[in-house]
């Protein structure tokens, strides 16, 4: 199971810094085969969950995602960015990322709404965390996505 740690922009180094990048463009951009600016201008405020294994000197990412602070980019608070790298997929790892998103998100901002463009494939895998889909599908970078609020 993967060590797991939070970190604001500044506090990550620039190894963990290149790794969430690397991927974040390896599962979204080649895998997914969605071209899109990555660096959203959205990190710098955001808080960081990485999930590593090995050391500690030679650490694996291989979970990840964002919590944006309400008002940074929607005016609830959000997350995103959510991948699990493929070599440790279907491992229950999804759930205790999104499980550990939630709870850093209900500590540090309790009751307030949550709002997330998830995939549409993912629709119900996060209606199982209490989200529900408002509005329709839509495209963002060519793939699926519908809003869903909590």
């Amino acid at each position: 199971m993967p060590h797991w740690k939070w970190k604001t922009f500044p506090e990550l180094t620039l190894d963990e810094l290149y790794n969430l990048l690397a991927l974040r463009q390896e599962v979204f951009v080649v895998e997914q085969r969605s071209l899109y600016q990555d660096a959203d201008g959205y990190d710098r405020g955001s808080h960081h969950l990485l999930g590593t294994t090995g050391s500690s000197e030679a650490p694996t990412l291989e979970a990840y995602l964002r919590v944006l602070p309400p008002g940074l980019k929607y005016p609830e608070v959000s997350f995103g960015r959510v991948i699990i790298a493929p070599n440790v997929r279907r491992l229950g790892q999804g759930r205790e990322l999104v499980r550990k998103g939630l709870d850093f998100i209900e500590e540090h901002y309790p009751r307030t709404p949550i709002r997330i463009g998830a995939q549409h494939y993912l629709q119900r895998f996060y209606e199982s965390f209490g989200f529900r889909v408002v509005g329709d599908v839509y495209d963002e970078d060519g793939i699926p996505h519908v809003d869903m609020f909590r």
